[in-house]
């Protein structure tokens, strides 16, 4: 059920964003057998879409008859139960995009990690919609009570209803899954201290669901991720090392794709995941180039990003699956209006080498020019500067090895008592 709001600004024609919503039931397992749409000047407060489209909603419903009903938009607590009511069969669910895109998370979370994230992103949008017909917790939990999450209802308090104990337990149980993605917070900031004192780079990689980006991180690190022409295909984050063509070694990690109309819910409960594009030094934004809504999945990203306050690194946009076009010099005149982008194929390897040619330049460019003398015997600071610099001359005197390159700054102090000025440019990099 699609539903389009006068005033309301969206760049998504509502056919399109139907068209993805069906790929969403897909992708869930549902089998679409029938699509309506309403234009309104405004939303029915009781059912959002009209009396008169309700009744051809329950008309059609009862005609192929289908055990779920999807909306386009997110439904509030009281408008479900209106529009449950008038479908008057409890067989039948009514949910909203919302609820869609949580179920197929629920599916798709493998890592503990994700599945926490999801549980809780659950039970935070089930919370208000509790009524009296939630009568076992257990049954409509998604699997949480089988975990031993909220199956163990406790002794009921005088007067309490059945409802109010539900909302106590899905309450506490909200409050655990906090606490447990706290620590999980606090263990990826230990993580990400350790990356940050040996200066790995890491880069992230975005983009819109289905764009490509398992694809691509299988390509480029010779990783083994599940690989599927569905949304949200893959969810837990995956992190691999990578050696750019300098030597240089970078740590790639992917992260959950991002949609239009994205919850604020799956914002907040994966806020310890999304953590990892606001810390990566460089986010690599995968775009399906072949899709016909590309430039407003692109701009969907960059709101996300902008959200996230995850703007201030650079970002290179590889321009992905363009084996699917007759000629892939076609998009040419596309990359002269975008600045940092590569045209590639994850698929085909098409395009990559140029495009870890240009990760290596961007991130070279934040390096620090120094000269040192390493003793002989100091040759595991040799070794790390060929892993975590570039090397631009190397040679050996008796003293030990001289190098002239570049550095992470906050690698400098391990170099200090070796450090010499360095003349590049014109000019003197002072090594203090």
């Amino acid at each position: 059920m699609g539903v389009e709001i006068k005033g309301q600004r969206t760049a998504w024609r509502l056919e399109d964003s139907l068209a993805e919503l069906e790929r969403l039931a897909d992708t869930a397992g549902l089998r679409v057998v029938g699509v309506l749409e309403q234009r309104l000047d405004r939303p029915n407060p009781a059912t959002l879409i009209g009396s008169g489209k309700v009744a051809e909603l329950v008309a059609l419903r009862a005609d192929t008859g289908a055990q779920v009903v999807v909306f386009d938009k997110e439904l509030s607590p009281g408008q479900q139960r209106e529009l449950e009511r008038a479908i008057g069969d409890q067989a039948v669910k009514v949910l909203d995009r919302t609820a869609l895109i949580l179920d197929i998370f629920a599916q798709h979370a493998r890592t503990r990690e994700g599945a926490l994230q999801v549980e809780l992103a659950q039970y935070e949008y089930r919370l208000p919609r509790l009524t009296r017909a939630w009568t076992h917790l257990a049954r409509q939990a998604g699997g949480a009570a089988a975990r031993g999450g909220a199956a163990g209802v406790g002794l009921r308090g005088p007067g309490e209803t059945q409802l109010e104990v539900d909302r106590r337990e899905i309450s506490r149980r909200i409050a655990h899954l906090k606490r447990e993605l706290e620590d999980v917070r606090a263990h990826r900031a230990q993580y990400r201290r350790r990356r940050l004192e040996e200066a790995i780079p890491v880069i992230a990689l975005v983009g819109y669901t289905n764009a490509g980006k398992s694809t691509l991180l299988n390509a480029l690190s010779g990783a083994d991720i599940y690989v599927a022409d569905q949304l949200f295909a893959t969810l837990d984050p995956t992190t691999r090392r990578l050696t750019l063509p300098g030597g240089r070694e970078v740590l790639i990690t992917d992260t959950v794709g991002f949609i239009q109309k994205l919850p604020t819910t799956l914002v907040a409960a994966f806020r310890a995941t999304l953590e990892e594009i606001t810390e990566a030094d460089l986010l690599l934004h995968v775009v399906d180039i072949t899709h016909d809504n590309v430039e407003l999945q692109a701009a969907a990203v960059m709101q996300v990003l902008e959200d996230l306050h995850a703007t201030e690194q650079p970002i290179v946009v590889a321009l992905n699956k363009v084996d699917r076009l007759a000629n892939p010099a076609e998009i040419s005149a596309q990359l002269a209006d975008l600045s940092n982008s590569v045209a590639i194929s994850a698929l085909t390897g098409w395009g990559l080498p140029e495009l870890l040619a240009r990760i290596e330049e961007i991130l070279t460019e934040e390096l620090v020019g120094v000269q040192v003398l390493l003793p002989y015997q100091r040759g595991d600071l040799l070794g790390l500067f060929h892993q975590r610099g570039v090397i631009s001359r190397e040679s050996h005197v008796p003293e030990g090895t001289r190098v002239t390159g570049k550095l992470p700054a906050n690698l400098l102090p391990r170099y200090r008592p070796y450090l010499a000025p360095v003349f590049e440019r014109d000019h003197v990099v002072d090594p203090e």
